[in-house]
């Protein structure tokens, strides 16, 4: 499970790397600046995600089966919240009226909530076994 939480780790944050140039340099004349500063909240969020995933690819004290549910808590909630972003975002550039799943942005949003807050709840359990003993 941790090559896979590695690999997505880093995959998602080549992509942000990918999207944060483009955003920064292809957009810039194709939509407003507000939309810009849009599209950047989708690459950060996505960076994030990819950083604690690295984290929790590297941790030892997060079992198999919490880093499982993290991973397409992470998974899901990327696609959903940047993904949707960065189609709102590019609404003016495509066909697709991106306005109509703009819903699916705070489902994501809530999916990264839960996996950070899965993790805390796995930290302070384990911080109360080892007080225990």
């Amino acid at each position: 499970m941790n090559s896979k939480i590695l690999s997505l780790g880093a995959f998602l944050g080549l992509i942000a790397v990918i999207l944060g140039a483009f955003g920064a340099h292809g957009l810039q004349g194709l939509i407003s600046p507000e939309q810009i500063a849009t599209f950047e909240t989708g690459v950060r969020y996505q960076m994030y995600h990819a950083l604690f995933l690295l984290f929790l690819g590297t941790s030892p004290t997060v079992n198999a089966k919490t880093k499982q549910i993290i991973f397409y808590l992470v998974l899901f909630g990327v696609l959903l919240f940047s993904g949707s972003i960065y189609g709102l975002a590019t609404n003016s550039l495509t066909a697709f009226n991106f306005k109509t799943i703009g819903f699916i942005t705070p489902i994501g949003g809530l999916l990264l909530i839960i996996s950070w807050l899965l993790l805390l709840i796995k930290f302070l359990k384990n911080r109360t076994d080892i007080s225990k003993n």
